[in-house]
């Protein structure tokens, strides 16, 4: 089943993406041993990245996005490709705080705190572009309205959300990025803004919804007939990590002759894992002198 619908109104006056993240943000926790807050942060993260993701056009495009932060998470990175394909990580996965006096929610804003968020997108060109904003809220969606809206002068609205149960697993997630198009009709802008100042927190309707498609509807519920999202493709988001053996290789090489001596003659060999997908990489002794031999020709 497909969870993200991309949509454009009938007036042509905004493109909007809608995803139910659940499963997504549900696998980026178990991988991290996450804690409420920071799953909540992470999920919010990889939902993000993963819309975004799907922006790109050609096949080898790659983002990324990075929150670098003085909360307590202290960091935060997503990976997203043209497939739907995203992965995730935390610096600090067992960050967790009391839920905010004001209205008993997740209080990400504060372990996520001050800082920047950086998108790198590798299109192919000689340079990757670069956007960096500050952080506005640390809620993470906000920051990223802003960031589309000074980096990308690109008038978005972005809803994210992650509920946690009980049994600290990932209840529900998902969330929009809504974006202007450049023939908006004023009419419509305005409908939307009093549509979206009404909206229901968004884990509230993706705990209502049965699908994505019931999603989009209660989001859009009771917006004039000419003002009403039409889908045009429906996509995938899904955690999936390209971590390989090869590109451990590649990365011990990458350390130097120094090192990798170093590794050989003290450790007798090297453990790496993969800090997005936890899974990890063991070589021998024998395989680093391999690998030592590699680095002296290059």
């Amino acid at each position: 089943m497909n969870n993200t619908l991309i949509a454009v109104d009938k007036s042509g006056s905004y493109r909007v993406y809608v995803t139910i993240s659940t499963e997504l943000a549900e696998q980026a926790r178990a991988i991290h041993g996450a804690e409420p807050v920071a799953a909540a942060a992470l999920g919010r993260t990889v939902t993000a990245a993963g819309i975004m993701g799907l922006m790109l056009q050609a096949d080898g495009d790659k983002l990324t996005v990075k929150i670098g932060c003085d909360g307590p998470v202290r960091e935060i990175l997503a990976t997203a490709y043209p497939n739907g394909a995203v992965k995730g990580y935390i610096a600090d996965p067992a960050v967790d705080l009391p839920l905010r006096e004001s209205d008993g929610k997740l209080d990400v804003g504060r372990a996520v705190g001050s800082g920047t968020l950086t998108v790198i997108k590798d299109l192919g060109l000689k340079e990757p572009y670069v956007g960096r904003v500050d952080l506005v809220s640390g809620e993470i969606a906000e920051d990223f309205t802003n960031y589309f809206y000074i980096s990308e002068q690109q008038p978005s609205s972005v809803a994210l959300g992650v509920l946690i149960s009980p049994d600290r697993t990932v209840a529900a997630a998902g969330g929009f990025i809504l974006q202007v198009l450049p023939d908006a009709l004023d009419e419509c802008l305005d409908r939307l803004e009093m549509q979206l100042r009404h909206l229901p927190p968004i884990t509230e309707l993706i705990s209502q919804a049965s699908d994505v498609r019931e999603l989009m509807d209660l989001i859009f519920l009771g917006m004039p007939d000419l003002y009403s999202p039409e889908v045009l493709e429906e996509r995938n988001i899904f955690w999936q990590c390209d971590c390989s053996r090869e590109r451990m290789e590649k990365a011990l090489i990458s350390i130097g002759r120094k090192d990798l001596r170093q590794l050989i003659e003290e450790d007798h060999g090297a453990e790496l894992t993969c800090q997005f997908c936890r899974r990890q990489y063991n070589f021998s002794e024998e395989e680093l002198k391999k690998l030592f031999e590699e680095a002296s020709h290059e």
